[in-house]
């Protein structure tokens, strides 16, 4: 058996006894029978800037337990995390505002029992560029773990993206930095980034040691926050740890708390994690709380990608209090939703809230990926079931985007509507399913693959490594056989990361168990 450790990797357990632990996305999407083509929809074309939500925008620690050769638990397979690393080029945004909707519908046999599953996709793009980006003046709060878990790569692999990040910050911005171990302590207050030379100076003399008093770094940063409040300034914490708090508040609740209310006053929260020992949920909780981004530092190649290019447009958001509404057809029942924290049931209909969105930084899929795969944009996905016995009619859904701008204050409404073609209604679905648009057919091989993943940490988490080889090898063909038909580097990235997934699962020896079928992730009923 395995067993999870307290950074979150499984580490073998002896035992003979065995326990299924159940797949927790089996979810009903088969009913579906067809889909129907958005509005706005058509041949989706790049060169627009996807839009990214707050919240767990990464997927570098699951890749780096990977790495190094240790089986990923479950909980480190985030949805949101995983869609964000895949840029999907929508339609050109000729909407009014800086952030606009597309909805695209699709229909396939799903990859592991070829039971057919039909997504509505909700699409966000903006005209603005990031390079362009209106943007207010910035205030950055760095509040920098610098206790002794953090000495060696976690510290060093922080400074390097620091000295970074100070470079690439424009000249009207200021830089306030924080240090905490047993206590917080102010390193810089309100600096001007055109001090670079003290800049970095001060980030290259932190130094690591004693406990990790998360709290009180983060009081001192919302501290400085608040002394330098100025509606005309963005101001941002930027909190950067292992996350493994013990000294001080070590409640999350507590801390969610104190970055929800410091949001609502205008101070958002980024995290930044490094480190093997790794509090996830924390780090991700936080920044969901605080209106912000969450990335983990996997690699060095990972400290050009978010400092230098996520975290340029992460600090100043262009979208607030967004509402994403999906009005579906009594044809239809809404089933799961993927890709999003926001999305709570409205009786028969789904909603998605979210404080805040922010500009990512690639502008198309056919980019070179070359520092890092961050910066998509992600998608959100809605599952929808075939009602028995209702008639389809031509409407499927409506999708309707309300959010107010991060820069004038003015409030933007627009609607999609998705219908029917007659000619892919029936019994039958194409044998290579149905599409409104390639970006929602990328959407159906990334939804696959993340099912994959998830349930292969399932199984091998109860000792069931057999099975989770079988299930990513059978997989693999189908997604290998999807890229030999359609180019696309982000999906190749994604088959890499799988073959790594099953080397990793080869090299451990589990107690053989009796055959066994995985669950149906999408059962017909």
């Amino acid at each position: 058996m395995m067993r999870l450790d307290e950074s979150g990797r499984l580490v073998p357990v002896l035992s003979t006894a065995f326990v299924w632990l159940g797949v927790s996305l089996a979810l009903a999407c088969g009913q579906s029978e067809s889909a129907a083509p958005s509005a706005a929809g058509g041949t989706s074309g790049g060169g627009a800037s996807g839009v990214s939500q707050p919240g767990a925008q990464d997927f570098g620690l699951f890749r780096e337990v990977l790495a190094r050769g240790e089986l990923p638990s479950p909980a480190l397979i985030d949805d949101l995390g995983f869609f964000a690393e895949h840029k999907l080029d929508y339609p050109e945004p000729t909407c009014s505002g800086n952030m606009c909707l597309h909805g695209l519908v699709g229909v396939m046999g799903n990859f592991m029992s070829g039971v057919d599953c039909t997504l509505l996709q909700v699409g966000l793009n903006s005209p603005l560029d990031a390079a362009n980006l209106p943007t207010r003046p910035l205030h950055a709060v760095l509040v920098v773990d610098t206790s002794g878990s953090m000495v060696g790569d976690p510290i060093d692999y922080l400074i390097e993206g620091l000295l970074r990040l100070v470079d690439s910050l424009d000249s009207t911005a200021a830089i306030s930095l924080v240090r905490y171990g047993d206590h917080a302590s102010v390193v810089l207050e309100h600096a001007a980034v055109t001090d670079r030379a003290a800049l970095h100076a001060a980030i290259v003399g932190l130094e690591t040691g004693g406990w990790t008093n998360l709290s009180a770094g983060l009081f001192e940063g919302y501290r400085l926050a608040a002394a330098y409040a100025d509606p005309s300034v963005e101001t941002r914490v930027l909190l950067m740890s292992d996350g493994v708090a013990n000294q001080g508040i070590l409640a999350d609740p507590a801390l969610f708390a104190m970055a929800r209310e410091q949001a609502r006053l205008g101070v958002g929260l980024s995290t930044i994690g490094a480190g093997e020992a790794f509090e996830v949920e924390l780090m991700r909780g936080l920044a969901e709380a605080g209106a912000g981004t969450f990335y983990v530092l996997e690699d060095p190649r990972a400290m050009v990608e978010v400092f230098e290019d996520e975290l340029s447009t992460a600090l100043t958001p262009v979208a607030l209090d967004v509402r994403i509404e999906a009005d579906i057809d009594a044809g239809y029942a809404l089933g799961a939703a993927y890709g999003t924290r926001g999305f709570r049931r409205d009786g028969p209909d789904g909603v998605v809230e979210l404080p805040a969105m922010f500009l990512a930084t690639r502008r198309s899929s056919t980019e070179p990926v070359d520092s890092g795969r961050r910066g998509g944009g992600g998608a959100i996905l809605f599952e929808l079931l075939r009602r028995r016995g209702v008639e389809l009619q031509p409407r499927v859904g409506t999708l309707k985007l309300t959010y107010r701008d991060a820069f004038t204050g003015q409030t933007h409404e627009q609607s999609v509507t998705l219908e029917v073609p007659p000619e892919v209604g029936g019994e039958v679905i194409p044998e290579d399913g149905w599409f409104s648009s390639f970006t929602v057919e990328k959407s159906f091989v990334m939804l696959n693959l993340l099912v994959a993943f998830r349930q292969a940490a399932e199984l091998a988490l109860a000792a069931d490594g057999a099975s989770a080889d079988a299930l990513l090898t059978l997989v693999r063909a189908q997604v290998s056989d999807w890229l030999a038909r359609n180019e696309d580097a982000d999906i190749a990235s994604d088959l890499d990361t799988l073959d790594r997934f099953v080397t990793v699962i080869r090299s451990f020896t589990f107690t053989p168990q009796p055959y066994f079928v995985p669950p149906e992730p999408w059962p017909y009923d």
